[in-house]
């Protein structure tokens, strides 16, 4: 069951930073999306393939679907012709992927680059000079049907908000620096804040934030 309360709260805090909620619907049934559809939301975020086509292919409307999650090569062309945003490109092999289904599908997928920025060796991304060195890379030029648009990290999980916060704004720092070398317009994303620290990473710079237990309560992954 959504919380409908909730998700107003937190949509009216979002579009005060003139930034994106991806509602984060991993595990929920089809009616808790749809009832959330009515509310008006339509960018949604799965972290599994299969349940991400599944859902797209169940339910009628301009869904936006974003994958949020570890995105494995074989899986991507599963995908390919309808998702949105890859939030975790982690390796260039992967984009190199992502542009093969693309082209096979006769469109662009835009993608995010993911930094690892948590003391965590559980998160996955790429560290801050792996991306310098990719975006300087001359063989993303051959990449026709990707397009990077921006950065998403994922911060340390810990009760220290000062690390945290340290953590989103060198992020931020980062994808200001990547945005002025790269001279694109359409690098412009940063994805970073999650249910227990988004409030911080909008006031740190974020501009998507991804949010799931706080509109639809505790995951089932039962389901």
């Amino acid at each position: 069951m959504i919380n409908i309360e909730a998700y107003q709260k937190i949509l009216a805090k979002v579009n005060s930073y003139n930034a994106t909620l991806v509602a984060v619907s991993k595990t929920k049934p089809n009616e808790d999306l749809e009832a959330l559809y009515h509310q008006g939301q339509r960018v949604f975020g799965e972290n599994k393939v299969q349940e991400m086509c599944n859902k797209h292919e169940s339910l009628s409307g301009n869904y936006q679907w974003h994958m949020i999650g570890h995105l494995q090569r074989n899986k991507v062309k599963y995908m390919a012709n309808f998702v949105s945003l890859v939030h975790g490109v982690d390796s260039l092999q992967l984009l190199k992927e992502l542009n093969k289904q693309g082209a096979k599908n006769e469109r662009v997928i835009s993608c995010l680059l993911q930094v690892h920025i948590a003391k965590e060796t559980t998160k996955f991304g790429f560290n801050y000079a792996e991306v310098e060195e990719l975006i300087s890379n001359n063989a993303l030029i051959e990449l026709c049907n990707v397009e990077i648009i921006g950065l998403m990290g994922m911060a340390t999980n810990t009760d220290d908000s000062g690390q945290v916060r340290s953590e989103f704004k060198k992020l931020n720092s980062f994808f200001e620096n990547c945005r002025s070398t790269m001279a694109n317009s359409v690098f412009n994303v940063l994805s970073m804040g999650m249910s227990g620290d988004y409030e911080m990473a909008l006031d740190e710079g974020s501009n998507m934030v991804r949010i799931g237990s706080l509109i639809f309560g505790d995951r089932n992954y039962d389901n």
